[in-house]
């Protein structure tokens, strides 16, 4: 028999891969609700139950103590089961609960007797459930969920077969989660550069196509601001090449903490060149972020301990860049295509970058202004 099973869509199922702090829930041709439905849909041709579900534990807001958490509902088939998806249970109360935080199975014939059976999910459903199942649901070591069946049809109780089929199919939802996280991982990897943790050169073209895009259908400005290290080849020839390496680790670091919008593209272009795309920030917004991007660089310390590239405590001060500014609104002519657009921010950016460093570097300069402006096409150069 053929059961229907619902799930959360595939974007709040996302929620639920967030285990890694590395994953950031990008489009995959894989599918948690789909993997899921056809899993619980397995489970029930091989022990058929008039209900079952799968509940995962919020990793996002996942404390120490097992029972302080909530569990939801992510996929479920049987009656009225509609209602379930999404809900959430404390992981203090009921069978779900106990083999969450136990991380041991259960199996009732008689809810009705059993101690730790929570019939507010059966008033949520209108549902009456007699006999149940639980077998938890873990990745690595680690409990993060519960699978469940209810009613099984045929017999009034879950044989010692049927429990051992489902730790089997339990077991599979682990792989699939944890296959899940390891693909995106590896997309995950291929996007960023491997010494400073920023985006690549490639991602950042692939990227800034799709940004510009949706800046131009929303009519929203883009900022993008090039940076590139003064005098950087004197570190390298001084301290050495890891040296080198371990200043733009850190320079990496220190753009990441500056670049608070999620939407956000901060990557490293090559060498000690650097870009951040910023949609909706406007020229003035992205000259005080450059500015104070320019001082914190100025007033840090580079190499102030041992760090995992560089093993000796250096205390390199005096490292300067120069930074170049443009912005959609302000330096793109007006119906240009997004290619278009493209290379015409990232050019004009790149020369106001240059123009700053002919006119003394450490500093700022602002893009010329297309000739259709009233206002004289001039670099604004900022100390």
């Amino acid at each position: 028999m053929t059961v229907d099973i619902h799930s959360l869509n595939p974007q709040q199922m996302d929620a639920f891969l967030e285990r890694r702090r590395a994953v950031i829930a990008f489009a995959s041709e894989m599918s948690l609700a789909d993997n899921l439905a056809e899993i619980l849909r397995k489970a029930n041709e091989f022990v058929p139950s008039a209900a079952g579900s799968i509940l995962l534990d919020n990793p996002l807001d996942k404390k120490p103590e097992k029972r302080q958490n909530l569990l939801t509902f992510v996929a479920a088939f049987g009656e009225k089961v509609t209602r379930l998806i999404g809900t959430e249970i404390s992981a203090d109360r009921g069978i779900a609960g106990y083999v969450y935080a136990t991380g041991k199975s259960y199996h009732t014939a008689d809810t009705g007797q059993d101690p730790y059976f929570f019939t507010g999910v059966d008033a949520v459903t209108e549902y009456s459930t007699e006999s149940l199942v639980a077998i938890p649901i873990r990745i690595g070591h680690e409990v993060c969920g519960v699978l469940e069946l209810m009613n099984r049809q045929g017999a009034r109780d879950y044989s010692a077969d049927d429990r051992n089929l489902l730790q089997i199919f339990a077991g599979y939802i682990s792989i699939s989660i944890q296959n899940i996280l390891d693909g995106r991982r590896a997309q995950e990897l291929a996007k960023r550069d491997n010494l400073t943790g920023l985006f690549n050169d490639h991602y950042l073209h692939v990227s800034l196509d799709r940004t510009i895009q949706t800046c131009l259908e929303d009519d929203l400005d883009l900022a993008v601001i090039f940076l590139d290290l003064d005098y950087f080849k004197r570190v390298n020839d001084t301290h050495g090449h890891l040296a080198g390496s371990q200043v733009l680790r850190e320079v990496g670091h220190l753009l990441k903490s500056h670049v608070r919008k999620t939407e956000s593209l901060p990557a490293r272009y090559g060498g000690d060149e650097f870009v951040l795309v910023i949609p909706d920030f406007h020229i003035d917004e992205a000259i005080d972020l450059a500015e104070t991007i320019r001082v914190s660089i100025v007033e840090n310390i580079f190499c102030d301990k041992a760090g995992d590239i560089h093993r000796e405590e250096l205390n390199l001060t005096g490292i300067t860049c120069s930074i170049g500014v443009a912005t959609l609104k302000r330096h793109v002519e007006p119906k240009l295509t997004v290619a278009d657009c493209k290379s015409t921010l990232l050019r004009l950016a790149d020369t106001a970058m240059y123009i700053a460093k002919k006119t003394g570097r450490n500093r700022i300069a602002v893009a010329a202004e297309p000739v259709r402006r009233s206002t004289p096409a001039a670099e604004a150069l900022l100390d």
